[in-house]
């Protein structure tokens, strides 16, 4: 099967990489890509929004599946343009696709299919933004109704900047042409949930964690995320049949019931709350930072896996086979992210990594490009995504930070404590059942 991977970030790098060892796979190329990408895949010039060249590139490839990574691209009915054209993708239509690109859009779906989630406000005027954040009080959650990119939620115990963060949304308008999603602040550790679906069956995957704030400790402003880990030893062993019961065969089943079946990757970011688990957001396609984690683990083939989805037969897909180890990643980010961050810095290491940790450690890149010299430069807001993985959370985390430690970037930033409670107490737990 020739594969193509539309996308060039961290995620598509993920996707690339278990696809190139997938031996299904006889060719597998990326457009645009990204100077990592480019070890594992052929990379191909495309305009990722542009959906008519997207498929004459894939019918030019002879491609039997393309795999649509960013969520700009389906909300732009990529998906769509390659389906017209008989080639299977691995992704959901643009009207599906609302799910993640109108937050609206979503507690609509939501509220009609019985999905917990948390109460909420769309809100079009100033007056309507100041009566909801007087509803619901501090802590302030503000989303804008569109696509942000990761960083379009604020959560704050200041009304001014959860008043100036609305306000703004509505100005800059979205999907339903200004507008601003206020909601109940929702307490609890979150979860993200992936699942692959043909419109009908929905296949889970294992649960990771992400850190969204730049900061050690969960401070600092939002960001896509500066890493992840998988798997949570200290989540109940029945979350994923109670996300699948609850919400994700529910959401599936509506969009369905409404003429707009979702194919694809169903993200849904979960908050395991004081009341149980309510729906935080979902997203149309494959997270990032915790994709890296979710397929380091993964051991059935992938590319089997999403032409099923893409083909309407996963049904007959046997029961995915996972690792006993553990995954984590950490985001080095580029100097100011997630403002206006620096590019154009060279990046040293990485053979480093490569000679000394692979393959249990291993960097996916999201913002790089090569020079002339072949040099590899920062181009982006977060660089790269360093990976390992290990008999535990423990090993995987020492091996995921001691790659860390062997990249140079000038003004790069990372956190330095992802999965490190996890996996600290998941240690005491085991040193605990050891001495009883």
């Amino acid at each position: 099967m020739k594969v193509l991977v539309i996308g060039g970030g961290a995620r598509e790098h993920a996707l690339c990489r278990s696809l190139s060892l997938d031996p299904d796979v006889t060719a597998l190329y990326c457009a645009p890509g990204n100077a990592g990408i480019a070890e594992v895949a052929e990379l191909r010039s495309v305009d990722a929004l542009d959906g008519a060249a997207v498929a004459a590139l894939a019918a030019d490839l002879g491609a039997g599946l393309v795999v649509v990574g960013p969520e700009a691209p389906l909300v732009a009915g990529v998906a769509d343009a390659v389906r017209a054209r008989g080639i299977p993708v691995f992704g959901p239509s643009a009207q599906a696709a609302r799910l993640e690109g109108s937050k609206a859009f979503a507690k609509d779906v939501m509220a009609a299919a019985g999905v917990p989630t948390a109460r909420s406000y769309v809100c079009t005027t100033a007056e309507e933004i100041d009566a909801a954040l007087d509803a619901f009080g501090a802590p302030y959650v503000v989303k804008d109704d569109g696509l942000a990119a990761g960083k379009g939620v604020v959560v704050t115990e200041d009304v001014a900047t959860a008043r100036a963060h609305a306000l703004a949304c509505v100005e800059r308008g979205g999907e339903g042409g200004g507008q601003t999603v206020i909601e109940e602040f929702l307490d609890g550790p979150e979860v993200s949930l992936f699942a692959v679906t043909d419109g009908e069956t929905v296949l889970p995957l294992q649960p990771a964690q992400d850190f969204k704030r730049a900061l050690d400790g969960d401070a600092g402003p939002n960001t896509g995320g500066m890493g992840a880990y998988s798997p949570l030893p200290w989540a109940d062993p029945q979350l994923v049949d109670e996300v699948l019961a609850t919400v994700l065969q529910p959401t599936v089943d509506e969009l369905r019931r409404r003429g707009t079946p979702f194919s694809g990757l169903l993200y849904a970011g979960l908050a395991i709350t004081s009341r149980g688990v309510r729906v935080i957001e979902f997203n149309a396609r494959f997270g990032d930072p915790e994709t890296q984690v979710v397929l380091a683990r993964l051991k059935t083939p992938l590319a089997g896996l999403l032409h099923a989805a893409a083909t309407g037969t996963l049904a007959a897909v046997p029961p995915l086979r996972w690792s006993d180890g553990a995954a984590v990643t950490v985001v080095i980010a580029s100097h100011n992210y997630p403002g206006t961050p620096r590019t154009g810095d060279p990046i040293e290491g990485l053979a480093a990594v490569a000679e000394q940790d692979g393959p249990k450690a291993y960097v996916l890149h999201a913002g790089t490009e090569q020079d002339a010299s072949g040099a590899v430069l920062s181009a982006g807001g977060r660089v790269l995504s360093v990976t390992a993985t290990g008999a535990d959370l423990t090993v995987a985390r020492d091996r995921a930070y001691r790659a860390v430690g062997r990249i140079s970037l000038d003004g790069a930033q990372h956190r330095t404590d992802i999965a490190r409670k996890a996996a600290e107490d998941a240690a005491e737990a085991a040193n605990a059942g050891a001495q009883a």
